[in-house]
């Protein structure tokens, strides 16, 4: 195949004007097209696509080759705005005055806006236009291509009413998905009888979809509708017209009654009927008419009542989904005898038939988490050897866990927690050396933490041991896995040293890494077409060679005290959590070479020693837990520089000193320093540590009063008395006439004051008398 090693177009292709056939698709192609292929004026095939082109498609030299009938152009960076209607309205820019293009292919660029004029572009067949930035509503100019056959306008983001296209009676595939389209299904669709396709997924289209939208779609093939808010209402005997390989439902409204008509479907390789709110049990009908379903998904109804066992022999493996539903009773021999099957969150309450696989299964996905399945685990998983993932998680299983699971050697993800298991880990699970995820977490498992995990199981980038009864120390070998993104081994009875090696989890000290996601290929599985849909939130794509779907893992973990279940983002988690178990010794600072880890729980231990200083390097921490320990000294400075540390616990310890000044430390609440007596400074009660307290300052109204009472104020008020003492006498003294007028008025004084004593003690003795 050509490369030409990211380069232009070569301008000589413009000396070649008889040339019909030019296909430079997946070349390696980059930059503008160059003015000399315009040149080009025999072309009639011109196949660009896929390359890493760009500039303005309007203005591209390629709307002078007025020849051209197909013309592939997806998969570049072109740009521009209203790109149609931009050769309708700049004529005079371009040679043609009419084109003959039959496919016009634009999809997966960059081109904006809308198209309000195709009478130019009358003769096309096909027009590609999706994964582009459309906006805007679609105009009746395309309802005019009448030679229309196949118009692809989806995961764009065009608005509006579902456009009128009663004029395309050729019109054989028609995809509006994944846009912003609003309103009801009008029933003129029902009248393109040519229609193989139809794609009106992720809208927001409404109202009924009734019998009269299929009258006339006898060649229809492909249908999705899902995720929107549409009712399909169908008499119980209605007999469709077509016979479909796809039926995508998802989310609109079939029930309460199972959809009779699916009975008719008998060339269905996917089905889609999740979350249509189907209440009844599943007929017996039904698993005879999915011999050759490629998936079918019922998940998310309330579907109750039992599965009985069939002799259903499947023609090929399919991916079977019946998880969220009300169905209980054993799962039937059936129903292994597929290539994934969920069956989470039932009431299932048997595997007992799983033994009764004889052939080596292809069984890869098995998920059949949260149902009321009890006892113990058959042991026989030898049969299951293709298994990449085992959940059998939050049911009420017991025992000991079969040694029979060692025969998984292709298992990348085994979760058993939240069951009843006990004993030791078996030693035969060191023969799965492709396990990523390993959760066997709230059970009453024993014994110490096996050293072949850290040997043996290399890959494991999730290890969740958390609530069992294991004992002994942390294996040196745990250091070895260097893909190790979540550790948990919480609420045992481990204990010993941290082992220094743990500076060794390079999956924890690569800051910013997200390229590892844990997830998980799921099929190969062959087709006769091109097709793509959405399926479980994401897009596929179906052609000739494979199909592989992509499942992001789930795992419930302790996250800021709370316990949580991380999915989607589980891949950006890097957290140890060691807490409450009886772990002493010190903290090493090779942990704090985990540049990358966003929780680290060392809790309810008996560590001591200090927190090592470089514990700031730590910067992508989240939450650190050092509560209820024996750790001792000052608060590292540096752990005020971990500007994204939302959660914080260093309370019930034997720390000491001030606790340092910064933002981060001061903004946080007593509770995290609490029950450490020798700690001082804020945000604690005691504020100031021994030798900062500031100067005693007295009340307010104290101060006042002593103000007033002071060595000032007696001198004042002796120096006040002597003046009036000393000007009243002296006056006295030195001025004769003020001295005699004076001591008359003090003899007046006294006579008055005589005459009023006796007055009144006369009226006193008369009144007594009488």
């Amino acid at each position: 195949m050509t490369d030409f090693s990211g380069n232009q177009i070569p301008s000589f292709f413009g000396e070649m004007t008889s040339l019909e056939y030019l296909d430079l698709g997946s070349t390696n192609l980059q930059g503008s097209i160059p003015e000399a292929l315009g040149n080009m004026t025999a072309l009639v095939y011109l196949d660009l696509s896929n390359n890493k082109l760009e500039g303005e498609i309007w203005k591209s030299p390629i709307w002078n080759i007025c020849t051209l009938r197909t013309l592939y152009l997806s998969s570049n960076n072109f740009r521009g705005v209203q790109v149609l209607s931009k050769l309708s309205d700049h004529k005079s820019v371009f040679k043609c005055t009419y084109y003959f293009l039959e496919i016009l292919d634009l999809s997966w660029n960059s081109i904006m806006g809308l198209f309000s004029n195709l009478t130019l572009l009358s003769s096309l067949k096909e027009l590609r236009l999706s994964s582009n930035q459309m906006n805007g509503s679609v105009l009746e100019s395309v309802g005019k291509l009448s030679n229309l056959e196949i118009l692809d306008l989806s995961w764009n983001s065009i608005t509006g009413l579902f456009p009128n296209l009663t004029l395309l009676s050729s019109l054989k595939e028609l995809s509006l998905s994944s846009n912003q389209l609003n309103g009801s299904v009008p029933e003129s669709v029902g009248k393109l009888s040519n229609l193989e396709i139809l794609y009106l997924s992720n809208n927001s289209f409404n109202g009924v979809v009734s019998e009269t939208h299929f009258l006339k779609l006898s060649k229809l093939k492909h249908l999705d509708l899902s995720w929107n808010h549409l009712i399909l209402n169908v008499s119980s005997d209605w007999v469709p017209p077509f016979h479909l390989d796809d039926i995508l439902l998802s989310n609109c409204t079939l029930g309460p009654h199972f959809p009779e008509w699916l009975r008719t479907q008998q060339n269905c390789a996917r089905l889609d009927i999740s979350n249509t709110r189907i209440s009844e049990s599943i007929p017996s009908w039904f698993w005879n008419s999915s011999i050759g379903y490629h998936f079918a998904d019922l998940s998310e109804n309330q579907i109750s009542g039992t599965i009985p066992n069939s002799s259903l022999q499947w023609e090929t493996y399919p991916e079977i989904d019946l998880s969220s539903n009300q169905l209980e009773g054993p799962i039937p021999l059936f129903l292994f005898q597929v290539f994934a099957l969920y069956l989470s969150g039932n009431k299932f309450s048997g595997l007992n038939c799983l033994c009764d696989v004889r052939d080596e299964s292809q069984l890869s996905f098995l998920d059949v988490s949260h149902n009321q399945l009890s006892g113990t685990i058959p042991n026989c998983w030898s049969n299951f050897k293709n298994m990449i993932v085992l959940n059998l998680a939050n049911n009420k299983l017991s025992g000991k866990i079969p040694t029979s699971i060692g025969s998984l050697t292709q298992i990348e993800v085994l979760h058993l927690g939240n069951n009843n298991f006990n004993g030791e880990l078996p030693i035969t699970l060191k023969n799965c050396p492709e396990l990523v995820v390993f959760d066997v977490g709230h059970n009453k498992l024993s014994g110490p933490v096996p050293t072949w995990i850290g040997k043996s199981l290399t890959k494991l980038a999730i290890v969740v041991l958390r609530s069992n009864q294991l004992n002994g120390s942390i294996p040196s070998n745990m250091c070895r896995l260097q893909h190790l993104q979540l550790l948990d081994l919480s609420t045992n009875h481990i204990s010993g040293n941290i082992p220094i090696c743990v500076g060794n989890f390079t999956e924890m000290r690569k800051t910013g890494s997200v390229d590892t996601p844990i997830s998980h290929s799921f099929g190969i599985i062959p087709t006769n077409d091109q097709v793509e849909i959405v399926w479980k939130g994401m897009l596929f794509h179906h052609g000739e060679i494979v199909w592989k779907g992509i499942l992001s893992d789930h795992v419930e973990i302790v996250w800021k005290g709370k316990l949580s279940d991380f999915g989607s983002t589980l891949r950006l988690v890097r957290s140890v959590d060691l807490s409450c178990n009886e772990l002493n010794g010190e903290i090493p600072r090779e942990i704090t070479q985990l540049a990358a880890l966003l929780s680290l729980n060392l809790s309810t231990n008996n560590m001591s020693g200090r927190i090592p200083p470089q514990i700031g390097s730590m910067k992508s921490l989240d939450a650190l837990d050092l509560s209820d320990n024996h750790f001792s000294g000052h608060i590292p400075e540096s752990l005020g520089l971990i500007d994204g540390l939302g959660v914080l616990n260093l309370s019930n310890n034997d720390l000491s000193g001030k606790i340092p000044t910064s933002t981060q430390l001061q903004s946080r609440s007593a509770s995290s320093y609490m029950g450490n007596p020798r700690l001082c400074g804020a945000p604690l009660d005691n504020k100031y540590c021994p030798g900062e307290e500031p100067p005693i300052s007295k009340p307010t109204d104290q101060e006042d009063e002593n103000e007033f009472i002071s060595q000032g104020f007696y001198a004042s008020m002796g120096a006040g008395f002597v003046v009036g003492f000393w000007g009243f006498i002296g006056t006295l003294l030195f001025n004769k006439t003020w001295r005699l007028e004076y001591f008359n008025w003090l003899n007046d004084l006294v006579d008055w004051i005589f005459v009023i004593v006796a007055v009144q003690s006369q009226k006193f003795h008369t009144a007594l008398r009488s």
